[in-house]
């Protein structure tokens, strides 16, 4: 900053936004803080701010996302991010060590924004307890390890035990029932790392912050502050009366603390702002003054903040005084992420107050509303009052914020012996989420009765404002707080509080049943807090009733994970079947991993803005480019007549060409010197359309159009139709699974580099198939693939959606590249990434099955329909091995499968781990549950009847031995607890094929360089082809190197998907090693005392080559499909797994309690990466079953496109106990005896579904309802809710609930309210 105080950031133009956001202006060598979002709800780019406080003299350290935090705002702070931490290449800091050694890493993208989240915490308590590990790592997301290891590497710090004990016994919760593991005879081990190896941690070592920013913060000479951008001024006031001169100048000019609400505004819906004022350290603005009535905040306190300054009130008052502070600091815990509560304040000053009379969904809105008896605002004229009440919400004049007034303070009264208080929201998963609905409720009594004396009732998202029920209420006054009461007063409130149909958001049953579940709940409360004051005069509510009162704790992850250990006769350099650490797990940690945008700039790069349909299925009359290719930096734009080769290959078309076929179908791209020039120019790019029939949207709209991308698969075995009249009993069925976002934190990147000679191109890039990209960008640029080199290093996550994917974006950025004859830089922006490249594939099942009445099936009929998109992609293959799985576990004598790819005008579906399998298994498991349910029996007893118990042939005609699976299933009865709880599900999963080769050299130094033909995504095949490298050539692992994947050292390279890549690729390591090992043995033999490195010297002067290629052809299978037979698969994964969730019937949330997962490995080549993509794999499929819902309209256009909309699981939502044993197996036909796990953990995560279900039909049993219902995936809080039918959902029904409603009925209908169940 210059001495005047004015500073105009040179790179203004970076990115929309970039005035704001601190991410584009860290130096470029800083490449560890990752943009993944840009909408701060991912956490990958979180960075430690340091601020000095003259006032107390105290340093205060806390956690920002980069993305979102002002550049402008960090004057005087010092901002710490990963590199500064610790490195190789200086020093290791604990919190990078421990993270990496146990295990905590996959991809490592999101890892750097776990470490500055755990040091921050560290930063301000060097011994933190279990629970604060858990809230720090609240707001940062991670799509591959299941959390569980992050949270175990951060309770390393803690200074209590961290020992996995069973409710406070101090024992093992694996020491019950231990027979089934003494009588092996193989040793099972429990550790994973060795807390040994752990360096100490010191936190009086840490970097000493910058005595000049203590100086900047002590000047008693401080000046405004201007910040002059190209289009827009940043001005940071001096004190309070510079503050409201500038509010009076600029009176629209948007108010800027922590940048939450205006910065997304500004990058996702194109808001501007010519001036932004910040009063961001403002000391005015940061003070708590308490009084006899209440307290007094600053305006300026984050939320944060806030909640250390109400824990203390709450420490120093009565407890009857605070009862209004116990209520905020419940909805501050969930309310978005540590990250977030850092940088917004609590009373959002001026810009989101006014949001207040509009729109809010965070929740702390209806709080702050109802909790508030006023706030101080100060203006140039002085100083005024403004309650928070129904005129502020209707904007009354006296109640109004006026555009030159900025908020000073928030004032909260105590709450008195005869008043309640309480907040109350759902949302999709229990933290970081928007509420679906939030309520802040008030009631005061006359002093020793329960007569009403005044009573508030708030509702955010209900409509368009923050809803006061003020009618509802005034009717109330003078009641009694009883049931006639309530009843009266859910009518009242759904008669007042209208949402309708057409409602932004959807849902509308479910929040309008919402609206009078969250009155019951606090009718509850404040039941029981009367019956605590008198209990003689107030009676306490029925018992099973208090449940509905408990929230839903948030304790820190705990469990215990087993395998078998390596055997003490193994040489100790042989690392095959120790838990070795990921090969780039210290440069995950450290930011040091280079990923495709991490890669300095080069020279005359441009970058590549798409633009995309906005239609479904449209003819293109026009594209106007004129207007884009005027401005600034634009150097060109790409369109389908830019294509030298095939536009359309293989069914894929790059560039739209004549018409659309879904909206976000690439139309052109905009090619230009800075990305936000790019993104600025597309929008300028004009298209015009003529909208064309029919558009296809759904599954069932396809059926009617008769509209299919392949044919029919099919296998069948017996005579169905003859074994259905021989059967007790028919049911016929459906079932909906929804699709899923991959959302693998590294989006689609892309860097395609021309050469100057022989039409040569580079390419580097994130899949998991080099083959396919080069052939694609072959085809489009009509080029042989010899002069295109594809580099793969790693992939921050995948998940399958790197499969086809790049190859297509890949095609697109290359014709750019070819065309302008600059380097292109290709990186996708979530929203952008979530709207072209599409997900898993939603299902249509259909079923009808033939039983006996003691739960034997007979015969199955089932149909399977997905919705494949717009075009071919995977959809084919997904669904023969949907086909192909569809038996499951169980094995029916008369059976058949159909299944058929659906033709939409949606954005294709592709290749998503276990690919297909997830989704099929669902109608499985639905018809499996309807026969228990017509049988009086349970699931497990129907599951185990019609269980495989010998060796047969499947559908498809292919032996299987289900020994193994009846081991993982017997395994799991014993110790999970079974008989005190219910068990889950077991399940044979496929692995795939194909072929891998590998190139390994050895150097005259003794170190080895492996190339192979898999991509690194995270799941440790590098480590893994290392292990066997170091095992087959019996060198140390730090002998070996491996670098990355490219087409120049390993040709025509098999997907790394299915599973497979260790097996395939291990083989392929192998045989290599083997030829070199045979190479050498003659002058080994020579000399058998001699070194490594003296043999390979040795060699070398004997001119013995030191280098060669190995090949797997992989496993022989086949399928005949017009026969419906075939080996399709080389061997079976099997697993089983229990799940233990409690449902709130009243709300439709749910808790994961605890889930134990037996999982077929064989013989675990490294059980440490094994374990992690178990875990990984199960929280995946946990969100898909159960709070992971993508929403389109009827147009087909995508709604969920970022973290705000779409909810993958966070560490909140894993399992309270967890636990994972590997099971040992013989799998002689892979290497070593292992098998690929990856994928068979997805559909374990299903456990979950299953146990909602049997909780959701107990919750029903009570109620009177027994007949069989159909729970559709995902489970979402709507659906269990709105499946949980009461009198409540009756109520907002257009008729029913007009239907007088008495005292006792409402008592004998609600039932339990809360359910536990597996």
């Amino acid at each position: 900053v210059s001495h005047s105080g004015i500073f105009s950031p040179e790179n203004d133009s970076l990115q929309p936004g970039s005035f704001f956001s601190l991410t584009p202006f860290l130096p470029v060598h800083l490449t560890g803080t990752k943009y993944s979002c840009g909408s701060g709800g991912c956490g990958a780019c979180t960075v430690m701010v340091s601020r000095y406080d003259p006032k107390t003299k105290k340093i205060h350290h806390y956690p920002v996302t980069a993305c979102l935090v002002p550049i402008c705002s960090l004057h005087g702070a010092a901002v710490t991010t990963v590199e500064g931490v610790g490195s190789m290449k200086t020093r290791l800091h604990p919190v990078q060590e421990r993270l990496a050694k146990c295990h905590g890493t996959q991809c490592g993208f999101c890892s750097p924004g776990m470490v500055m989240s755990i040091y921050t915490l560290l930063r301000n308590h060097p011994e933190p307890t279990p629970e604060q590990i858990t809230e720090a790592l609240g707001g940062n997301l991670c799509r591959c390890t299941g959390y569980r290891p992050i949270v175990e590497s951060g309770k390393t710090f803690c200074a209590e035990s961290t020992v996995c004990q069973m409710k406070g016994s101090g024992k093992c919760c694996m020491d019950q029932e231990e027979k089934s593991f003494t009588s092996r005879q193989e040793k099972m081990c429990t550790k994973l790392y060795n807390e040994d190896e752990f360096q100490p941690f010191d936190p009086t070592q840490e970097p000493v912050f910058p005595p000049e920013l203590i100086r900047m913060a002590e000047d008693p000479n401080k000046r405004r502050l201007t910040f002059r951008g190209k289009r827009t001024t940043w001005i940071t006031p001096v004190n309070l009366n510079d503050l409201l001169e500038l509010k009076t100048s600029f009176p629209e000019a948007p108010i800027i603390m922590g940048n939450t609400a205006v910065g997304p505004s500004i990058k996702f819906r194109d808001e501007f702002h010519p001036v932004f004022i910040s009063p961001l350290g403002l000391q005015e603005l940061y003070f708590v003054d308490s009084t006899d009535d209440g307290v007094t905040i600053g305006a300026g306190y984050s939320l944060a903040q806030l909640n250390d300054a109400l824990h203390f009130i709450v420490s120093e008052q009565p407890k009857e005084k605070t009862k209004t502070y116990h209520a905020l600091l419940k909805h501050l815990r969930t309310l978005a992420g540590a990250q977030i509560r850092n940088m917004a304040v609590c009373s959002l000053v001026s810009y989101k107050i006014r949001l207040c009379q509009s729109s809010f969904r965070d929740g702390f809105g209806t709080m702050r509303i109802v909790l508030t008896a006023a706030q101080s605002f100060s203006l140039i004229e002085g100083k005024r009052q403004i309650p928070l009440d129904g005129r502020f919400l209707e904007k009354s004049p006296e109640a109004n914020l006026k555009s030159e007034e900025t908020v000073l303070s928030v004032y909260i009264l105590h709450s008195t012996q005869w008043h309640f208080v309480s907040g109350l929201r759902i949302a999709q998963r229990q933290e970081n989420a928007f509420a679906i609905v939030n309520a802040g409720m008030s009631v005061k009594f006359e002093d020793g009765t329960d007569t009403i004396k005044e009573l508030q009732m708030f509702y955010g998202s209900v409509g368009p404002t923050v809803v006061s029920a003020s009618k509802t209420c005034q009717q109330l006054i003078g009641r009694k707080w009883n049931d006639q009461m309530l009843s009266d007063a859910c009518r009242l409130v759904l008669d007042e509080i209208y949402i309708p149909p057409d409602a932004e958001g959807g849902m509308v049953e479910y929040r309008r049943t919402l609206i009078i579940s969250l009155l019951f709940k606090f009718y509850l409360k404040v039941r029981r807090g009367l019956n605590k004051m008198d209990p003689h005069k107030f009676p306490d509510i029925p018992e099973k009733f208090v449940s509905a009162l408990e929230d839903f704790p948030i304790e820190t992850p705990q469990g215990i994970q087993m395998f078998q250990c390596v055997d003490p006769h193994q040489p100790p350099q042989d690392p095959v079947g120790h838990p070795v650490m990921h090969q780039s797990a210290i440069k995950h940690t450290t930011g040091e991993a280079v990923f495709v945008d991490d890669m300095p700039p080069i020279s005359q790069e441009l970058f590549l803005a798409v633009v995309t349909s906005t239609r479904a299925h449209a003819k293109i009359i026009l594209i106007d480019t004129s207007a884009a290719l005027a401005l600034p930096g634009v150097v060109d734009v790409i369109t389908a007549e830019d294509v030298p080769g095939d536009n359309s290959y293989q069914g894929e078309i790059f560039y739209a060409q004549n018409e659309v076929i879904c909206v976000g179908q690439i139309v052109c791209t905009v090619a230009a010197d800075t990305y936000a020039h790019a993104k600025e120019a597309a929008k300028k790019v004009r298209i015009v359309y003529e909208d064309l029939e029919p558009r296809i949207i759904t599954i069932e709209q396809a059926l009617e159009h008769n509209s299919f991308l392949s044919a029919e698969k099919k296998i069948e075995q017996g005579d169905v139709e003859q074994a259905f009249k021989y059967v007790d009993q028919i049911i016929e069925g459906k079932v909906h699974v929804e699709g899923q976002e991959h959302f693998y934190m590294e989006t689609q990147t892309i860097l395609a580099i021309p050469q100057e000679e022989d039409k040569e191109m580079v390419c580097t890039y994130v899949t998991l198939g080099t083959y396919l990209f080069q052939e694609y960008v072959a085809a489009a640029l009509n080029i042989p693939r010899n002069r295109i080199a594809c580099h793969t290093k790693r992939a921050g996550g995948a998940f399958g959606g790197k499969v086809s994917k790049p190859a297509l974006l890949g095609a697109v950025s290359a014709v750019a590249a070819k065309k302008t004859g600059r380097p292109i830089r290709f990186i996708l922006e979530r929203g952008d990434d979530m709207l072209i490249t599409a997900g898993r594939h939603p299902l249509l099942g259909k079923y009808k099955i033939g039983f006996m009445n003691n739960g034997v099936i007979k015969a199955a009929d089932i149909e399977y329909y997905i919705n494949g998109g717009c075009s071919p992609d995977e959809s084919e293959l997904v669904m023969e091995f949907m086909v192909l799985r569809s038996e499951n576990a169980y094995y029916i004598p008369n059976f058949r499968c159909r299944g058929r790819p659906c033709k939409t005008n949606l954005p294709s579906n592709t290749a998503f781990r276990g690919f297909g399998f997830p989704q099929g298994i669902v109608v499985g498991e639905a018809y499996i549950t309807a026969v228990a349910s017509q049988c009086d029996l349970t699931p497990e007893q129907v599951k185990e009847i019609n269980m495989y118990k010998r060796t047969s042939r499947t559908a498809h005609k292919q032996t299987f031995n289900p020994e193994p699976l009846r081991r993982c299933w017997k395994e799991c009865l014993e110790k999970s607890s079974f008989s005190a709880r219910k068990l889950a599900l077991g399940c044979p999963q496929p692995l795939q094929s194909g072929e891998a080769a590998a190139l390994v050299h050895i150097y005259l130094d003794g170190s080895v360089l492996v190339s192979h033909s898999g991509c690194e995504l995270g799941q440790g095949l590098h480590t893994k082809m290392i292990q066997v490298a170091s095992r087959e050539l019996n060198i140390p692992e730090s002998y070996i190197h491996l670098s990355e994947t490219n087409t120049t050292t390993v040709s025509n390279a098999t997907f790394t998907a299915g599973s497979m890549g260790a097996d395939i690729n291990g083989k392929a390591v192998q045989n290599a090693c083997q030829i070199l090992k045979a190479r050498l043995e003659p002058v080994i033999r020579k000399n058998p005392r001699g070194t490594w490195e003296a043999w390979i010297s040795e060699a070398y002067k004997e001119s013995i080559s030191l280098s060669t290629t190995g090949y797997f052809k992989g496993y022989q299978t086949n399928m005949d499909w017009k026969k419906g037979e075939g080996n399709a698969f080389p061997y079976f994964v099997y697993g089983a797994s229990c799940s233990e969730v409690e449902v709130d019937c009243l709300t439709g949330a749910h808790k994961l309690l605890r889930t134990d997962i037996f999982m077929d490995a064989a013989f675990s080549i490294n059980p440490a990466v094994d374990i992690g993509q178990i875990e990984g794999a199960f929280v995946q499929g946990m969100g898909f079953y159960t709070i992971e819902e993508l929403k389109y309209s009827p147009e087909g256009v995508l709604y969920s496109r970022g973290p705000d909309d779409y909810k993958i699981p966070t560490v909140t939502e894993i399992p309270e106990e967890f636990n994972v044993t590997l099971v040992r197996s013989q799998n002689p036909i892979a290497i070593y005896s292992s098998k690929g796990l990856g994928e068979a953990g997805m559909f374990l995560g299903s456990s979950v579904l299953f146990a909602i279900y049997d909780a959701v039909a107990a919750a029903r049993r009570e109620r009177g309802l027994t007949k069989t219902f159909t729970l559709s995936s995902p489970a979402t809080p709507e659906l269990i809710r709105m499946t949980c039918v009461d009198q409540f959902t009756d109520m907002v029904s257009i008729l029913a609930w007009r239907i007088p409603w008495t005292e006792t009925s409402k008592l004998q209908s609600i039932g339990s309210q809360r359910v536990r169940h597996d």
